[in-house]
């Protein structure tokens, strides 16, 4: 039984510091790096991928809506060509900085609303696997199960990776709670641990209202931005670890300007 890690790195900005990338990437199996839309500026943004090179930890296109201020936590009405180009922009920013780094980037997982809109929105869900189609039709694509984006991306012949959050409270439905609501997020390292020994083992977790939803996961999400996140990481990574599953990275070896 085997598992990928990944945590979303690379979201620091001037002289404002987000998270301990140096740390997670000792965890890690895979980086979600920030593309300089929602976070991340170009020396960050190479600074990371150097890191995740050195560890040998995969690089991928953590894409989202053009919004600085709100951290990408906003919802953004866009016009289908413009958000594909958008897309197609932080993609191609960030490969450019991954060969520079010896490395490459080996799937794309989308962030924040944007993340949470392709869930549902059919014509943002398309828009998004038309960027990935157009860059690199090999690339990956991360995200939730069930959600119109893996549909849509599927059958459009990408290769999808299911995602489950390993500190993110989940609705009855199987999707994230919004961070506006109380205990979206979860903090105890021994609880998150354990569910994710659930998810991994089981394919399901425990929602909201006490329920049991599904939850097939290829890889889990440990946020890098969350109090406490490397030791909350490194609880979950030896967890798993006790528990007999091997953790290794979904994302295939790809060399420096492969495409």
């Amino acid at each position: 039984m085997t598992i990928d890690l990944n945590a979303d790195l690379g979201e620091s900005y001037g002289r404002w510091t987000l998270g301990d990338d140096d740390a997670m990437l000792g965890v890690v199996t895979s980086a979600n790096v920030a593309c300089g839309f929602h976070a991340g500026d170009a020396s960050v943004l190479r600074r990371s991928c150097e890191g995740a090179a050195a560890r040998g930890v995969s690089v991928g296109a953590q894409v989202g809506y053009n919004d600085l201020a709100g951290f990408g936590r906003r919802y953004i009405d866009m016009v289908p060509e413009e958000l594909t180009a958008d897309i197609i922009y932080q993609i191609g920013a960030l490969e450019g900085l991954a060969r520079a780094s010896g490395t490459s980037v080996r799937y794309v997982k989308p962030h924040g609303a944007l993340y949470n809109t392709i869930v549902h929105h059919e014509e943002q869900a398309a828009a998004v696997v038309s960027a990935v189609l157009a860059y690199d039709p090999t690339l990956p694509v991360l995200g939730l199960p069930g959600s119109a984006w893996l549909r849509q991306a599927g059958e459009a012949g990408l290769a999808t990776v299911q995602e489950a959050f390993a500190d993110r409270a989940y609705t009855p439905e199987g999707t994230l709670v919004s961070r506006h609501e109380p205990e979206a997020v979860l903090h105890d390292p021994e609880v998150i641990a354990q569910r994710c020994v659930r998810m991994a083992r089981e394919g399901v977790v425990e929602a909201v209202d006490g329920s049991t939803v599904p939850a097939p996961a290829e890889s889990l999400c440990v946020h890098g931005d969350s109090p406490g996140a490397v030791e909350i990481a490194q609880h979950v990574r030896a967890a798993l670890e006790q528990a007999g599953v091997r953790i290794t990275p979904f994302a295939p070896e790809r060399g420096p300007g492969s495409r």
